[in-house]
């Protein structure tokens, strides 16, 4: 009978843990994975019942369901750039995780058009941190984007700029600008200053991808890309309103704010900048940027998310000094009346579907609305010519010009994870119909006895007035496989072709004459390339690449009878690697490259002392990058960040001089970028940086008959945060250095773009709710 008992309550416990188990396993428990800092989802995220397999992936949301088999009491969540957390398992939990300063680059986009880590691209990419923009208070991008290796943004004045990144300092289209992937301008219709038209208040990290990424984004990525990621909306409400100025007279109000309601998150972020009065004579601005973004999650799997960019900028335009007036001092500018007018409107729809966790598509429309008109500096010449002793010395001329697109477009990707050999194979096709229109009006310019241009006189006379229907057009797809579980192999291939429809409503006679034509270039650009992990976080790299541009617009058939532009090409070998030491304290990253370019597009000078766009026979340029982060205690943190590059003519020669062998000009062979960073203990909130940047010296032509001795410059920046309030002192060029960011020579002279002069910034900013982003 007692046998009997016994034997009755085992299998009556025994009924229970099962019904119990079984009524658990029915239990389904959701939740959210959020950014404790910014509270934006993470999508991606593991979510695991600890001590188990079992787990599942955040979805776009950051949400995810768990159904476990087994009665367990907690989940451990992980994601990459963020600490592991482990929580009690329950209903309905969001659960924030805290981003790790020793992790925050190891996720990038820009590598393959989504999500990846970055020990899996076999490329030069950096992170541009929320952090550090955070820190920095950038404004213009160069603040931040000089901080990364190998890279200098030129500062032309009022967020005008040029770009030097495994390229000499250079106004030519080498470079790619995109925004959440996006290029922001067409293909063909590329302009240096097109950083202009972003909008830095909606950015929250940037990536930039160093050397050609055409077997991905297509033509212009030769020198790199970069990619300007925006804030998503939060979860919960944000309120940012944020003031500065300085004295030299620049003003400035940021607002952001944003929130979600149920399914849809919105947020709308902007600036609005002033100068008046500056350290130079006609160097005003104004620029309104706006940007607003809607995510909508129409179920789990579906996301479709618009944005809309918009830029109101006006500058005068100050151009350079000569080296008189450089090196005395004496910044007076001559000019009067030039400027640069930009209205630019950006649209982008996308529609994600997540088929799976391992299938995604995306179709992205894109609309933009541009124009960009001008007075430029840079166009007027003086009729007295001093190396023929010819012209009047109080007459000039230039133009003034209207530049205009509109576009519509649509990318449409497919990403598909296999289990052979862990494939990932991505897939897309893009198109881009961009219709341009350029007019551009000769303009008479009087001159005074001190070399100031007074003032001009609009004329009927047209020097270029033409109408093109722009067509890109472009398929690509990008495979990686894993035949080891440490061996990675990436290859890529890429097709584009670009077609102009060129419509000249002037004459043959005209400053451009050419005829109407239809011109088209086509251009298959592959990559290859791989990487190897070798444990203890460390790893190495090398690819190969094809890059190309075509000829631009302007280029092609401003100012030409007869085009006869071809693209350049460029191959690009490159070794590289990174690894973590003391203990993940340190971090560094190297990257060696050579990139030979044939038929380079480049300014040659004319017999008359002007310049025009030719095909420069063979080029070729290489160096090395590196940057190395170290915080020995959780106080202070160094980085430096560096380039040792030559760029050299191999083929080149102009009128009748052959420059075959001599550098390149406006070509540093060194660059670098250093700060340090305090951030006390006993003052939390408050951070303290010294940064150092560094310009060697450089030939200013190709001739190689003088340098620029290039520059050091020091900036200082204090900041401290308290209850949601933030202060900031920045000094900007501490010991006042007189220094110029680029300097050119032609037959007309030297001419030396001037730095900013020591600066002081004051801000605060106001943060209710989700924080920065």
């Amino acid at each position: 009978m007692h046998s009997y008992k016994s034997f009755s309550i085992t299998i009556g416990i025994i009924f229970i843990l099962f019904l119990t188990n079984s009524v658990w396993a029915q239990t389904i428990f959701k939740g959210q994975v959020i950014n404790e800092k910014t509270l934006a989802p993470l999508p991606g995220a593991h979510v695991v019942v600890t001590g188990t397999t079992e787990g599942t992936i955040t979805n776009y949301n950051g949400e995810y369901k768990l159904q476990p088999s087994t009665k367990r009491d907690s989940i451990t969540v992980s994601f990459v750039g963020f600490l592991s957390k482990t929580k009690k398992l329950q209903k309905d939990m969001v659960i924030p995780l805290q981003p790790s300063e020793t992790e925050l680059d190891k996720i990038v986009v820009t590598a393959s058009r989504d999500r990846q880590e970055r020990s899996d691209a076999p490329i030069a990419i950096s992170t541009i941190s929320e952090k550090t923009i955070n820190e920095t208070k950038p404004t213009t991008p160069r603040e931040v984007l000089n901080k990364v290796s190998g890279v200098y943004m030129v500062d032309l004045g009022n967020e005008q700029h040029s770009m030097g990144m495994r390229q000499p300092l250079s106004y030519d289209s080498m470079f790619l600008y995109l925004e959440d992937g996006i290029p922001i301008r067409p293909t063909g219709i590329f302009n240096h200053n097109a950083l202009i038209e972003m909008n830095m208040a909606s950015t929250s990290r940037m990536e930039v991808i160093k050397g050609p990424a055409s077997s991905l984004y297509g033509s212009e990525a030769i020198g790199g890309a970069i990619n300007f990621i925006t804030h998503r909306p939060t979860r919960d409400p944000e309120f940012q309103a944020q003031l500065q100025g300085n004295n030299l007279n620049y003003k400035r109000a940021d607002l952001k704010v944003s929130d979600s309601w149920g399914k849809v998150g919105v947020v709308a972020s902007g600036y609005y900048a002033n100068r008046t009065e500056g350290p130079r004579d006609h160097s005003d601005f104004d620029k309104l940027a706006l940007t607003i973004r809607a995510d909508w999650h129409v179920t789990d799997k579906t996301v479709w998310t618009n944005s809309l960019s918009y830029i109101d900028y006006k500058t005068d335009m100050t151009g350079g000094v000569d080296s008189t007036n450089f090196f005395s001092q004496d910044f007076t500018s001559l000019q009067t009346f030039t400027y640069r007018k930009v209205d630019a409107l950006r649209l982008r729809s996308t529609v994600d579907q997540f088929w799976n966790p391992s299938s995604k598509t995306s179709i992205t429309g894109i609309y933009r609305d541009n124009a960009m008109g001008q007075n430029p500096h840079y166009r007027i010449k003086d009729d007295y010519k001093p190396w023929s002793d010819t012209g009047d010395p109080t007459l000039a001329h230039g133009e003034e010009n209207l530049n205009s697109f509109q576009s519509l477009g649509v990318i449409a990707q497919h990403r598909e994870q296999l289990e052979f050999l862990n494939t990932e194979w991505i897939t897309g096709v893009s198109i881009d119909y961009s219709p341009n229109d350029y007019k551009a009006n000769y303009i008479q310019i009087d001159k005074n006895s001190e070399g100031i241009y007074t003032n001009y006189m609009k004329t009927d006379s047209l020097l270029t007035k033409y109408s093109i229907d722009l067509m890109n057009t472009a398929a690509y797809t990008h495979l990686k496989i894993t035949p080891i579980e440490k061996l990675k192999i990436i290859a890529s291939l890429r097709y584009d072709r670009i077609d102009y429809d060129y419509d000249n409503h002037l004459n043959p006679t005209a400053f451009s004459g050419a005829p109407d034509e239809k011109n088209n270039f086509d251009q298959v650009t592959p990559k290859v390339g791989l990487t190897y992990d070798l444990g203890n976080k460390i790893g190495v790299y090398s690819n190969y690449s094809v890059g190309f541009s075509p000829p631009e617009v302007s280029e092609l058939y401003r100012g030409v009878k007869v085009p006869t532009l071809e693209p350049s090409t460029y191959s690009n070998y490159e070794l590289g690697g990174w690894l973590s030491f003391a203990k993940n304290k340190g971090y560094m990253d190297l990257s060696i490259y050579q990139l030979n370019g044939m038929n380079e597009i480049i300014s040659v000078k004319q017999p008359d002392g002007s310049t025009e766009k030719e095909n420069a026979g063979e080029t070729r340029h290489r160096g090395v990058e590196y940057t190395i982060r170290y915080a020995p205690i959780d106080e202070v943190s160094f980085r430096v960040s560096g380039a040792n590059a030559e760029h050299e003519f191999i083929d080149f020669v102009e009128e009748g001089n052959d420059y075959s062998g001599n550098l390149m000009s406006t070509a540093p062979s060194f660059i670098a970028n250093s700060e340090v960073i305090y951030r006390p203990e006993f003052l939390d909130g408050a951070h303290v940086g010294l940064e150092w940047q560094h310009m060697s010296e450089y030939y200013m032509d190709p001739a190689n008959t003088e340098k620029y001795p290039g520059f050091d410059v020091f900036n200082l920046r204090l900041g401290y945060e308290v209850s949601g309030i933030e202060f900031w002192v920045h000094t900007l060029n501490m010991t006042d250095k007189n220094y110029a960011t680029i300097v050119n020579k032609s037959a007309w002279g030297k001419s030396y773009r001037v730095g900013q002069p020591r600066t002081f910034t004051i801000g605060i900013n106001y943060n209710f709710g989700g924080g920065t982003d």
